[in-house]
């Protein structure tokens, strides 16, 4: 039985309540808030300007596209069917290049022999 069983009461709905409000308040709050609040009071980190460099290398309207709005077009056009047929023709030549590169070096691979086993020295008899 507690010593002080009124103040150990309240004592433990306290911690529970702010137990509690601590826990709902981190899911809620991201601390945009404050931290705008401390901005604006002068508080926090100064903005700084980007130097020239950064600024020529930048591409424009690099924001996000917004919800619902459809992506620009292309600027790209898709191959025709003549350009479709010449790069499959292209790589079915360089599919038969690596093919009979590999059969020339299984060629060369089977007729070089393994080297044999080296040669141990003879064992030392036990000491006693």
């Amino acid at each position: 039985m507690p010593a002080f069983p009124a103040l150990s009461t309240r004592l433990a709905t306290a911690a529970t309540l702010v137990v509690i409000g601590l826990s709902a308040g981190g899911c809620v709050l991201d601390g945009a808030g404050i931290r705008d609040a401390a901005k604006s009071a002068g508080f926090g980190p100064k903005e700084v300007a980007a130097p020239d460099f950064v600024e020529k290398t930048r591409r424009g309207g690099g924001d996000f596209l917004p919800v619902g709005e459809s992506a620009p077009p292309r600027e790209t056009r898709a191959k025709s069917a003549a350009g479709v047929k010449a790069l499959e023709a292209e790589l079915d030549a360089s599919r038969q290049r690596n093919e009979a590169k590999g059969r020339d070096a299984a060629k060369v691979g089977g007729a070089v022999k393994p080297p044999a086993p080296p040669k141990m020295p003879p064992a030392l008899p036990p000491t006693e």
